[in-house]
C-alpha cells in the first residue's frame, strides 16, 4: 500500500531544508538524538520522560526492526519555517527564559540564560518540530511515516502551553497545502488524553481541516473557543477503560474518515491515555493502545490514505516500550512495512539518512 514515487512540488515562498530528498533505503521513520531534553536535571521537573524518544529508538534496534542506516535524520526547523505558521512576535516571546518556563511548566528555567533555555530546551522541540514536517512530506510519498517525537497539540500560531513550544501539527499540514500538489484537505485524529486545542485554534475557520479529538473532558486546557474547530468530540470521563475507549475510538474514526476523504491523516498518539498517568486520567491498558494505534492504520491504510504518526503525550517511564511495541505490532500488521516500504518506494523529497549520530545518541 505504499506511495510509489514523490508529488510533485509546487513553488513556495522560501527555501526549506526540510523536503530534501531521502533516500529509498530509508524507512520513513523520523528520529533525532536532538530531540532528548538533558540538562542538570531540569527535565526532571516536569512529569514528561524528555528523553522517552531515545528509548523508543532503542527498543525498535534490540528488536531488528532498525538499524542506525535506514531511519531519517530529523532537521531543526529554522525559523523561515516556524513563520509559516507562527507570528513573528510569538517567536520573539520565546527569547525570554520566564515565557519557555511557563510553557514549559518547568519554572527554574527562568533564572537561566535564554542562549541556555535555547540550546537545551527549544532546540531540541525544534527539531522535533521539523521532523514532523519532514514525516508529512515522507507520508504523502511512502504511504505512512512515523515522527517519533512532536505531536505539541496545544501550541498554536501565537501561543504556547502544556510543554508545547511549536505547532509542529499545523506546520506539518500548512507545508503540505502550500507546497505539494493534490494536497488540500486533511483529517487530524488526536487522539491524547488531553485536548489539542492549538491546532484546534490555528484551523478554526479552515474547513480544509477536519478534526477528530477524543479527550478526557474535565482536564487541561478545558479551551471552549477551540472546540469549535472540533468536527468531530469524544468527550471521555474520568477513568475510562479499554472496552469503552476502543469502541468509541473505531466508531468515530471510521465515521470521520467516511464524512470527509483528506488526502492525509495526521494522528496524534498520545500515550497519556495509559492507565496510571498522573495527567491524563483515563484508564487504558498497553495492549489497549497499541490495539488503538492497529485501528487508526487500518482505517487510513484500508482507505489508501496516507498517515502520518506523531506521538505526543506520555508521562510514565513505560510509555517509551509501548510505542515501541506498538510500532512492531503496526509492522507485524502489515499496516507499515519495514521491510519493503523502502524498497518499492521512490525517492522522497525529504532528509537524510541517520547513521553514527544515532548510535552516538542512544
Amino acid at each position: 500500500m505504499s506511495q510509489k514515487g514523490s508529488r510533485q512540488e509546487k513553488t513556495s515562498s522560501h527555501s526549506t531544508e526540510l523536503y530534501t530528498e531521502v533516500p529509498s533505503t530509508c524507512l520513513p521513520i523520523v528520529y533525532s538524538p536532538d530531540y532528548n531534553i538533558t540538562f542538570m536535571g531540569f527535565e526532571k521537573l516536569h512529569p514528561f520522560d524528555a528523553g522517552k524518544w531515545g528509548k523508543v529508538i532503542r527498543f525498535l534496534k534490540e528488536e531488528q526492526l532498525i538499524t542506525d542506516g535506514n531511519i531519517v535524520a530529523a532537521r531543526e526547523a529554522a525559523e523561515e519555517d516556524l513563520l509559516v505558521v507562527h507570528t513573528r512576535r510569538y517567536l520573539n516571546k520565546l527569547k525570554w527564559s520566564i515565557v519557555v518556563a511557563t510553557i514549559t511548566e518547568i519554572p527554574p528555567l527562568l533564572f537561566l540564560p535564554n542562549f541556555l533555555v535555547q540550546r537545551k530546551v527549544l532546540r531540541p522541540l525544534r527539531t522535533q518540530t521539523g521532523g514532523t514536517i519532514m514525516a508529512g512530506k515522507l507520508a504523502i510519498d511512502r504511504g505512512w511515516a512515523i515522527n517519533v517525537g512532536g505531536g505539541f497539540h496545544h501550541c498554536s500560531s501565537d501561543k504556547g502551553g502544556g510543554f508545547c513550544a511549536y505547532a509542529d501539527i499545523t506546520l506539518a499540514i500548512k507545508f503540505l497545502f502550500e507546497r505539494v500538489e493534490g494536497v488540500s484537505k486533511a483529517t487530524i485524529i488526536d487522539l491524547d488524553a488531553h485536548q489539542g486545542n492549538g491546532h484546534e485554534r490555528d484551523f478554526l475557520d479552515d474547513n480544509r481541516v477536519y478534526i477528530m479529538d477524543a479527550y478526557n473532558r474535565y482536564i487541561y486546557p478545558g479551551d471552549g473557543y477551540a472546540k469549535r474547530a472540533i468536527k468531530r468530540k469524544v468527550e471521555l470521563d474520568w477513568g475510562t477503560e479499554d472496552p469503552e475507549y476502543l469502541q468509541k475510538v473505531e466508531l468515530h474514526v471510521e465515521g470521520a474518515l467516511n464524512e470527509m476523504r483528506p488526502d492525509i491523516v495526521v494522528y496524534n498518539a498520545g500515550t497519556d491515555i495509559l492507565d496510571g498517568d498522573p495527567l491524563g486520567g483515563l484508564a487504558i491498558s498497553p495492549q489497549g493502545i497499541i490495539k488503538r494505534d492497529e485501528i487508526i492504520f487500518k482505517a487510513a491504510r484500508g482507505r489508501q490514505i496516507p498517515i502520518l504518526m506523531v506521538t505526543s503525550g506520555g508521562y510514565q517511564k513505560r510509555t517509551a516500550r509501548i510505542i515501541a511495541d506498538s510500532i512492531i505490532n503496526l509492522n507485524n500488521q502489515g499496516l507499515v512495512d519495514c521491510d519493503c516500504a523502502a524498497r518499492e518506494a521512490g525517492p522522497s523529497h525529504v532528509p537524510l539518512m541517520m547513521s553514527q549520530s544515532v548510535s552516538a545518541g542512544t
